[in-house]
């Protein structure tokens, strides 16, 4: 008898997982069910613009939706439109992937001053994404990105960049005003880590070292890293610490080992940043007009997180209880890359096969035909297609698509 799988978050965790299911309960119904008028995710809304590199596995998730057991609803919110407890009523499985999207808080005096802003809330404006706000415009000099991973990274170059270095992302062009068209000059990377622990990936750093109008100033320790990978971390800094291009007007700067104590301002407006030595004794201010944060992501409280997690029969394994599993960043908290969502995926569909297996799971419910009985309106595949080609379509001059950002407009091109 047939599976029905609920996959709740149609990003790469949930895509991942229905690739993963198919391989381990081939005979199995799988519907993946998000909010948005588009599939993808963190992929769409999260990768930076210019790494159209690594929004090219969109086209490995695409191939799922063209199979008859594999359907989209999208325009679907779950705990509005539908319960939790209705989703797992109609369905053999139900599984929570919808990630993690709300920024930590940094939890320092001066946090609420104008000027420090989110990283999650910037780059969800930067890629259209339907639900983001505007955030205030940059303005001044000086810019703070606080934080040693990816996504620090990732800001940093973005607001580096030329306007010939976006030639073929999706940043739209009434973005230009937030990047090549601001006044920043000096951008400032602070991490509470050490160089050799910094979380950054090291081609992300090298990167840095290709962009066309920057100066870079790092200090490297000279001693070698006791960990391969603190090593490469190492040399892709030492790669980059001379990088000077002639007449530069951005300068990058590299500060590690500072932990953030306060935010300062004048009436109001962030002013300055204080920081002290990690490890010990020291201090450092910088003035700076903005303070990005990208320490990391929690959930968003649209759903019981903490307390399902808390009561999970085998979390590890992704089992929360009844026919209810997690997977992805919802499972195991805001770390790893996308592709690290894959092993997560089959950890999940291998427990859920074997429940199946030993009768813990009984097949039988007809989620799907009652879902679109449930939502009619919903935006499938085929209506997500006629998005895609209206964006391609809509492409300014040297970008690769125009995304829409108006939910409303998303599904009403779907259903033309």
């Amino acid at each position: 008898m047939t599976l029905s799988v609920a996959i709740v978050g149609a990003g790469p965790s949930g895509c991942y997982l229905a690739q993963a299911l198919e391989k381990a309960v081939p005979d199995s119904r799988i519907d993946l069910i998000d909010r948005l008028a588009a599939p993808y995710g963190l992929v769409r809304y999260g990768v930076a613009p210019d790494h159209q590199g690594t929004k090219g596995v969109i086209r490995q998730f695409a191939r799922l939706f063209q199979r008859d057991n594999v359907r989209f609803f999208g325009n679907v919110t779950l705990g509005q439109d539908i319960k939790l407890e209705a989703l797992r009523d109609i369905y053999d499985v139900v599984v929570l992937a919808t990630g993690l999207s709300q920024d930590k808080s940094l939890g320092i005096e001066g946090e609420e001053l104008s000027g420090v802003m989110r990283a999650g809330d910037l780059t969800r404006w930067w890629n259209d994404h339907p639900f983001s706000r505007e955030p205030e415009a940059l303005s001044g000099s000086d810019l703070v990105v606080l934080g040693n991973g990816n996504v620090a990274i990732d800001i940093t170059r973005l607001l580096a960049k030329t306007e010939d270095e976006f030639e073929s992302s999706d940043l739209g062009l009434h973005h230009n005003d937030g990047f090549v068209s601001s006044d920043i000059r000096n951008i400032h990377i602070v991490g509470r880590s050490d160089a050799a622990a910094a979380k950054f990936d090291p081609a992300m750093i090298k990167e840095l070292g290709r962009l066309q109008d920057v100066k870079i100033i790092v200090e490297v320790p000279s001693e070698d890293a006791n960990t391969d990978r603190s090593q490469k971390c190492l040399e892709a800094l030492r790669s980059i610490q001379n990088v000077t291009r002639d007449n530069a007007s951005k300068t990058i700067h590299f500060h590690f080992g500072w932990t953030p104590q306060r935010l300062t301002g004048v009436d109001g407006r962030l002013h300055q940043a204080h920081f002290c030595r990690t490890s010990g004794e020291g201090e450092l201010q910088l003035t700076c007009h903005h303070l990005i944060t990208a320490i990391g992501f929690e959930d968003d409280a649209s759903l019981p997180r903490a307390q399902l997690l808390d009561a999970a029969q085998d979390i590890d394994a992704g089992h929360i209880n009844g026919n209810l599993y997690a997977c992805g960043w919802f499972r195991r908290g805001p770390t790893g890359t996308i592709p690290e969502n894959r092993a997560d995926a089959i950890t999940v569909a291998g427990r859920i096969a074997n429940d199946l297996a030993a009768g813990r799971l009984v097949a039988g419910r007809k989620g799907n035909e009652q879902l679109k009985m449930m939502f009619p309106d919903a935006v499938g595949f085929e209506g997500w297609q006629k998005i895609d080609a209206a964006e391609i379509a809509g492409a300014s001059s040297g970008r690769c698509r125009q995304k829409i950002k108006d939910h409303s407009q998303m599904v009403s091109i779907s259903k033309t």
